[in-house]
């Protein structure tokens, strides 16, 4: 073979190495095949009556050092009610990486395509209860019924959000096939396992030279109930956990161990007695007794300025503001900011100085996750708390959390297990849970009816406890405007017909009281109805968040609540002169223990008051004992029904 010939298939063959290496990297950009039989597809045997279906996910992610996660999604449209899928969101966390790369395309019954080339937006969706999260959102063009919508986009992770991944197999749609990869950080050793399970005929994941690997199909969708624990709790998944040792299989050995590891790091921060006892000496005086030196020193350290509660700064402003490395708690005070974990064990070293019994408590929030030490998943005690014993009793506190009253926790650290750290290896323990009179909502309204059958009047709502700190906390980053609009969009929610509401007050929204307190005037229209020459007035004012409360026969999930909870009206309604009261209901109590419903209505010379109680002592509730507490709930709906017949005088009521 000459030179010539030689040279040419020395090019042919590495211009074949070359296309299929660039075939490699660019195959992340390019649609996959569609077959006839997904293009014909007009429902799915295995999920009957499904408005879509995935018809692949795949998801490729790598905790290298420039750690990413590629997802593509194919949905198949199978109704009408299908079709809101052409509506995509990609939820995400600013501060655990950042979506790019977002292609889109709609590819019509007849095989037809129609690329997506509109905006995508940066939007806060909000869901039920209140909960928040930014999503990328866009609409793609021209779905129909039998259309193909399909997207892929790339997931930059943040700096130090690799350590934390995760397959979700289960999503609210059924799925046909999909496919996951993970190339392990290879800095850690990683466990990983399936906490619920994996779907029927799922083999569990393997590790496949670099990557780890799993395939699956037919994978149920996933139900969404009102009140469900966290979806990820129940959702099949796959967790992975990446450990410094992963060859110890004994969960206390395990815990203990790294509880010296913490330990050692958090009394490496603490130990500055000197400077800390001159700090509390500063604080509380020799005659306080425990709880006020306590009580004193937690009102001083949440004045500290908490840089975990800021918005993200860049690193040319971060610069620009010059802060100091906060290494130990002198640093902390003397320059007046640090992190939330940074901010708590301040605490524990100034109540420590000041004489008092103080740990430092990692806990698992339960927002997202159950925790369960036998995974060995250090991820998961994701939060910290303090305990200080006091007169022989553990007040849990947590300065960091903003707006958290002396002695209350937010509510994902109630009622959670925690790893108290100490020198022999710490130990577990469960935080408090506040009983349901500590949170209430009380409503007072003092209102009058008009002869149309109208009210009137003023409100004055105060929440406390949970009640106060959630809001606080959920409000905390908008304006006036904003944070008046929700406080009536609150009323709303609470009477069951259309009203005409107002703040006029303005709500302490920055201070750590127990209460928070909103004053509304207040119309209801046609609230009083008419029935032949009687009026009839439905006692029920504030009831709608029970009107529609467990109606399902069914359930799937156990019912989970966020923490105990007590709401109490008292209304006073004036009638119009000359009104008489023919009929008020029966007083009812229902007391099941748990739970605790209180109804009474009295005139009191043309004058009506109306008394209202519902107290929730449950936090889960298992589907087997459903039953009893939707039975509870039609109890409660029906004593709102009632009505007080009311005898018009001259004045006529409109019907």
């Amino acid at each position: 073979m000459n030179c010539h010939r030689v040279f040419l298939l020395v090019a042919f063959l590495l211009g074949v190495v070359l296309l299929q290496r660039t075939q490699e990297v660019s195959a992340g950009d390019e649609w996959q095949p569609i077959s006839p039989e997904e293009l014909k597809m007009t429902n799915l045997p295995e999920a009957p009556g499904a408005p879509a279906v995935y018809l692949y996910r795949q998801v490729d992610r790598d905790d290298g050092r420039n750690g990413h996660e590629y997802n593509y999604v194919r949905i198949k449209i199978l109704t009408e009610e299908g079709r809101k899928q052409a509506d995509i969101e990609i939820p995400f966390v600013k501060e655990r990486g950042s979506i790019h790369g977002i292609k889109a395309r709609t590819i019509r019954p007849d095989g037809t395509i129609a690329n997506f080339d509109g905006k995508v937006y940066d939007k806060t969706i909000v869901k039920a209860k209140g909960f928040k999260y930014l999503a990328k959102t866009f609409t793609l063009p021209d779905v129909q019924v039998g259309s193909i919508v399909e997207y892929h986009y790339m997931n930059n992770l943040g700096e130090g959000y690799v350590y934390d991944s995760e397959w979700i197999l289960s999503e609210e749609l059924f799925t046909k096939r999909a496919k996951f990869t993970l190339k392990p950080n290879s800095d850690f050793a990683m466990t990983w396992s399936w906490p619920v399970g994996l779907p029927a005929g799922t083999n569990p994941p393997v590790k496949d030279g670099a990557a780890i690997r799993l395939d699956t199909q037919n994978v149920p969708a996933f139900q969404v109930e009102d009140f469900m624990p966290p979806e990820k709790v129940l959702k099949y998944r796959v967790e992975f956990v990446y450990s410094e040792d992963s060859s110890e299989k004994d969960p206390a050995k395990f815990w203990k161990n790294m509880d010296k590891k913490w330990n050692g790091h958090f009394e490496d921060f603490v130990g500055k007695r000197k400077a800390m006892e001159q700090a509390a000496a500063g604080i509380v005086s020799p005659s306080d007794s425990p709880e006020v030196k306590l009580q004193k020193i937690y009102a001083r350290v949440q004045q500290i300025r908490n840089t975990s509660w800021e918005t993200s700064k860049t690193e040319q402003e971060q610069k620009r503001e010059k802060q100091k490395d906060i290494n130990n708690v002198e640093d902390l005070w003397k320059q007046g900011y640090g992190n939330g974990r940074q901010i708590n064990w301040l605490f524990v070293a100034l109540a420590r100085a000041a004489g008092l019994e103080a740990y430092a408590v990692y806990i698992s929030a339960r927002s997202e996750y159950f925790f369960n030490p036998k995974l060995m998943n250090t991820n998961q005690l994701n939060g910290d708390v303090v305990l200080v014993k006091v007169n022989g009793k553990d007040v849990y506190c947590d300065p960091a959390t903003r707006f958290a009253p002396f002695g209350l926790l937010s509510w994902p650290e109630t009622g959670v297990q925690g790893l108290k750290l100490d020198k022999d290896g710490g130990s577990w323990v469960t935080t408090t849970l506040p009983a349901s009179s500590v949170s209430q909502i009380e409503r007072k309204a003092d209102l009058k009816l008009t002869d149309t059958g109208s009210l009137e009047g003023r409100l004055t709502f105060t929440f406390s406890g949970l009640e106060a700190l959630w809001r606080r906390i959920e409000e905390r980053n908008e304006d006036e405007a904003n944070r008046k609009k929700f406080l009536e969009e609150q009323v709303r929610e609470y009477i069951p017909v259309g009203i005409d509401v107002e703040l006029t007050n303005k709500p302490d929204w920055a201070s750590s009281a127990p209460t928070l307190v909103a004053e509304y005037d207040l119309k209801v229209q046609g609230w009083a109805t008419g029935a032949g020459k009687r009026v009839l007035v439905p006692v029920g004012l504030f009831s709608a968040p029970e009107k529609h409360l467990f109606e399902h026969a069914n359930r799937v999930h156990p019912v989970y609540f966020q923490f105990f909870s007590q709401k109490t009206d008292y209304v006073t309604i004036d009638l119009p002169l000359g009104w008489q009261v023919s009929n008020l209901p029966a007083e009812q109590t229902n007391d099941q223990k748990v739970a605790v419903y209180h109804l009474k209505a009295e005139n009191n010379k043309g004058t009506l008051h109306v008394t209202r109680q519902l107290n929730s002592d449950l936090l889960m509730v298992d589907a087997k004992s459903y039953p009893a507490l939707r039975n509870f709930y039609q109890a409660v709906r029906t004593g709102d029904d009632q009505q007080i017949v009311i005898q018009p005088g001259t004045s006529a009521a409109s019907n």
